[in-house]
């Protein structure tokens, strides 16, 4: 028998014609949302609800933004963060200033470029160091989306010219099978309908409208393992960077994070209205982090290519509009070091991956500085920081076989775990 339905009307004729600036709306708004994913609001309310978020940019709030995100995951299928916190104590990752912890690399999405699936390369290369949780689904408004990337990778090969069939089963990813995933590699997929399974109510009504809606930047924001067991507590979800196709959303989801208790994290967002760190141009950055007194703040500057000691290139030369298997296929090649070493992809994976890495803090020696690498490069570029180490590191997480052997530990996990979830 399905539920009543919950009548929202109240709320939405409250919010047309716009409300008095600085009248508390989010966590009423927040609530209201939160029934979409119980199916116990009609599609009616809920399209009016979401146009009218769009229309008098309610959607595009930081404490709207904030307090949507908690109620999305809330409403996720429950991560016990407490084996997780454990495993980055345990497993012997920590490094510099990064503690061990889960980091995550996402784009909104919706920039148009439809270039390489960037971000899920720069977390695949970026396991080699850090302990991946990457949140992801199919593609919506590209070709390939995360999901279809490593859906058609195969696992890469032993032997040279050997190939093999298997794939990652990213279906059988489940809150359950976290820690056993992760006792075995840095690496995890949070496959979004699996994780979020509520949105299935969400997405017929995403469907039926023809503009983006508060559902398009709430994912990045929503990653199901920053989650706590009190409100003190740290979350198993370290560090993070997200990509926004338009800059004005920038300093929004930044003071969002930080509203939702970030401690690292980065939004970027390239001069070309692009959801990564542009290989073709300028980038404008929004870094939060924690000063010596505990207080997180958000320093906004530039990053170019030339601060990775990289060259640019136009976003014509970095593989736009491929299908997922032609992607998976270019990294297989990108794992098994085949690409050039000036290859413009390979570059554009790489400053995107840095970035990563220094947001984790693994490019900083520790206090003591008894952690430094003799070979590390320790020139400091916009915000102090030291985005020429990160691609150092990210070419050696290459270089040296390790992203490709922690993939290929994901792919044997997903193949030993027994899924209870069907999608």
């Amino acid at each position: 028998m399905t539920d009543e339905l919950v009548d929202i009307r109240p709320l939405l004729s409250r919010l047309w014609p716009l409300p008095e600036a600085g009248e508390p709306l989010a966590e009423d708004i927040a609530d209201a949302v939160a029934l979409f994913f119980t199916n116990k609001v009609s599609d009616v309310q809920a399209s009016s609800l979401l146009m009218c978020l769009h229309f008098t940019g309610l959607d595009r709030q930081a404490d709207v933004m904030a307090a949507c995100a908690d109620r999305m995951r809330k409403a996720a299928a429950p991560v016990d963060p407490v084996p997780l916190l454990r495993i980055a104590d345990e497993k012997p990752l920590r490094r510099g200033r990064y503690k061990g912890g889960l980091c995550d690399i996402v784009g909104t999405g919706g920039d148009s470029h439809n270039t390489f699936n960037v971000s899920t390369a720069s977390s695949i290369v970026a396991s080699a160091y850090l302990r991946m949780a990457k949140h992801g689904n199919r593609a919506s408004t590209s070709k390939s989306g995360s999901a279809d990337l490593l859906a058609n990778l195969k696992q890469p090969a032993e032997i040279e010219n050997e190939t093999t069939d298997l794939v990652a089963n990213l279906n059988f990813i489940e809150p359950s099978t976290l820690p056993a995933i992760y006792a075995t590699t840095n690496y995890a997929f949070l496959f979004a309908p699996v994780f979020h399974p509520g949105m299935r109510y969400v997405a017929p009504i995403r469907k039926q409208l023809p503009w983006r809606t508060l559902f398009n930047l709430l994912g990045p924001l929503a990653n199901p393992v920053d989650v706590r067991k009190s409100e003190n507590d740290p979350s198993p979800l370290e560090a993070r960077i997200i990509g926004v196709a338009r800059r004005e959303l920038g300093p929004v989801f930044a003071e969002a994070l930080r509203m939702t208790g970030a401690r690292k994290a980065m939004i970027v967002c390239g001069a070309e209205e692009l959801d990564e760190i542009s290989i073709a141009s300028p980038t404008f950055c929004w870094h939060l982090h924690e000063t010596a007194g505990g207080e997180v703040v958000i320093d906004h500057f530039q990053l170019t290519p030339a601060d990775f000691g990289v060259s640019s290139c136009p976003l014509s030369k970095v593989s736009p509009g491929k299908s997922p298997a032609e992607n998976a296929a270019t990294m297989t090649d990108i794992l098994n070091g085949q690409r050039p070493a000036d290859d413009p992809l390979l570059s554009f994976v790489f400053i995107n991956t840095a970035a990563l890495m220094v947001v984790a803090g693994i490019t900083e020696p520790a206090d003591d500085g008894s952690d430094e690498d003799a070979n590390a490069v320790k020139e400091r570029g916009p915000g102090g920081l030291r985005w020429k180490e990160g691609v150092r590191l990210a070419r050696l997480a290459v270089s040296s076989g390790e992203a490709r052997r922690q993939w290929k530990l994901f792919v044997d996990a997903t193949n030993q775990i027994k899924p209870t979830t069907v999608v």
